[in-house]
């Protein structure tokens, strides 16, 4: 086996709580406050070989993002050693190292150099950037006036097609449509198969199953497990599974800026006889979210994920998709969806709730729930599949008839 492509090796990195903390003791002399320090990444260590997909999953605050920073020379450990062989190009967070002010066509060109690359090596694959990109309107126009959608679509573009060894990308799927997201999973797995190397975060358990060959689960800054997707995986999922169970009041693994909080959230089934705690297949939904919001609340903006522990998504609901509020909510209260016809598979489901204000996200909460769908109550169907086999459920009828033998 020849060099590896990424060397981790016993990498520690250290935040402090207060911004310029260490600086203002270091100036008076005195020691800095150990409790104001932490420790994003604790003793992480591993090797990715040349053309392996790696894929990097934990919970938010499990230092994933820190440690993709460090690989991309954004940050600097506090100790240890990285080695990375072969030039690298990085997407960590929609339009990382785009200027505002210049287009979406001079974006391309001065993001290719800072990746090394020579002009005539963009130039041959311009046009082939930004037809992924699907932007060809827009590539003259300041990226400062691009939508947050068209800002990562350009981004993933220029990372995905600029000719470079190693490709690291932190959740490219949270932005964007199904298409979109399909062809970037598309385009990763064309990478990894070129012999270029894969480093890809994400939540989406689906993406990492399909796309990765190791998977290494960090939390609270340390490896808990590396080795074959399926395994990691399905340990990763088990423990998600038990975190439904802790009340929203506990959970300090939240995503967003804090303007508006969850304050709970329930699910059940609506039948005709009534709301059940148990859904039928054939039931609907309702999902309530109690929230509070600081002051008086923007244009608040709900998203609900209705997914399967190991297949991934089933539903993403939006109350924006869905034609908003009659009225503007109010600073605190508890906002309702109900669904039509689950039309789910039998078995366990997991509940993401995120709250936007004003375009911002204020609140995410990563299985906040879970439900179980029971078999009882699905018209067309006598006995239904096992999960493993199908999540939806649809409404059919199958006939047969003899075929006349000619005499």
């Amino acid at each position: 086996m020849g060099k590896p492509a990424v060397v981790v090796d016993h990498l520690w990195k250290r935040y402090h709580k207060r911004f310029g903390t260490s600086t203002l003791w270091s100036l008076f002399g005195r020691r800095e406050r150990t409790d104001d320090e932490f420790w994003a990444l604790k003793d992480v260590s591993f090797e990715v070989q040349p053309g392996e997909c790696l894929g990097i999953i934990g919970p938010n605050g499990s230092g994933k993002s820190t440690l993709l920073k460090i690989l991309s020379r954004i940050t600097k450990p506090t100790r240890g050693r990285i080695e990375v062989n072969g030039r690298v190009a990085s997407m960590l967070e929609v339009g990382t190292g785009f200027h505002p002010d210049l287009t979406g066509r001079e974006n391309i060109y001065l993001n290719g150099a800072v990746l090394g690359m020579k002009r005539a090596e963009i130039r041959k694959r311009f046009d082939e950037i930004v037809a992924f990109s699907g932007v060809e309107e827009f590539i003259d126009v300041p990226v400062k006036r691009y939508s947050s959608g068209m800002y990562v679509r350009l981004a993933f573009a220029v990372a995905a097609h600029i000719q470079t060894d190693i490709l690291i990308m932190d959740e490219v799927l949270a932005v964007g449509d199904a298409e979109f997201q399909n062809k970037c999973l598309g385009k990763m797995e064309s990478a990894a198969s070129e012999g270029r190397t894969v480093l890809f975060v994400s939540h989406n358990m689906a993406a990492i199953r399909a796309l990765c060959t190791r998977a290494h689960w960090l939390d609270q800054g340390k490896t808990v497990q590396i080795g074959d997707t399926a395994s990691v995986v399905g340990r990763y999922i088990e423990g998600a599974a038990r975190l439904t169970d802790r009340p929203l009041s506990d959970r300090t693994d939240r995503e967003g800026d804090g303007s508006v909080r969850f304050t709970s959230v329930t699910v059940e089934g609506v039948t005709p006889d009534g709301p059940r705690a148990v859904i039928g297949a054939n039931d609907r939904i309702r999902i309530r979210m109690g929230y509070r919001a600081s002051k008086a609340p923007g244009a608040l903006v709900f998203r609900v994920s209705i997914g399967d522990y190991t297949r991934g998504g089933i539903y993403f609901l939006d109350s924006d998709a869905a034609g908003g509020f009659a009225a503007p909510p109010a600073t605190e209260g508890v906002v309702e969806c109900c669904t039509g016809p689950a039309r789910i598979s039998p078995g366990p489901c997991y509940v993401h709730i995120a709250v936007f204000n004003n375009g911002q996200r204020a609140d995410r909460v990563a299985y906040a729930h879970n439900f179980i769908v029971e078999p009882a109550g699905f018209d067309g169907l006598r006995n239904l599949p096992p999960r493993q086999h199908a999540l939806g459920l649809i409404e059919q009828r199958w006939t047969a008839q003899a075929e006349r033998t000619p005499g």
